[in-house]
């Protein structure tokens, strides 16, 4: 068990130590465009965000450095009609993990499944 317990422990001191980097951009039409730029974010910004807002054909990409509680507020209201018009906002905490919605989902399933997989690890050393 102490193999396992040193290896959390490092991955827990390797996450707090590594400052986040997010793409940023202000108002944009393009992804590509958006992510032509980043920032190392201070503290107490933990969080990159990223907001798309639609009308029609036109759409603006905003992304930028954010504390994790305004994120999951800008999202939890956020709201997309049926015809694709509104405001939509994803967060996100990795290393440039706002590149676009799909490295948004994979982060989130990693982010998942490492504590499943140190578990197991765990209760399998047991047995």
């Amino acid at each position: 068990m102490g193999f396992l317990s040193t290896l959390l422990c490092l991955l827990l001191t390797v996450h707090s130590v590594n400052t986040l980097t997010c793409y940023v951009c202000g108002s944009v039409t393009s992804n590509d465009e958006c992510n032509k730029s980043s920032m190392d974010c201070q503290a107490p910004f933990d969080t990159c965000m990223t907001t798309v807002a639609t009308l029609g054909s036109v759409k603006a990409i905003v992304k930028h450095c954010s504390s994790s509680k305004i994120c999951t507020a800008g999202a939890s209201s956020a709201s997309v009609d049926s015809n694709g018009n509104g405001v939509q906002v994803t967060c996100c905490s990795g290393r440039l993990c706002n590149y676009s919605g799909a490295a948004t989902v994979k982060l989130h399933i990693w982010l998942l499944a490492l504590p499943l997989l140190i578990i197991t690890l765990l209760i399998k050393q047991h047995i």
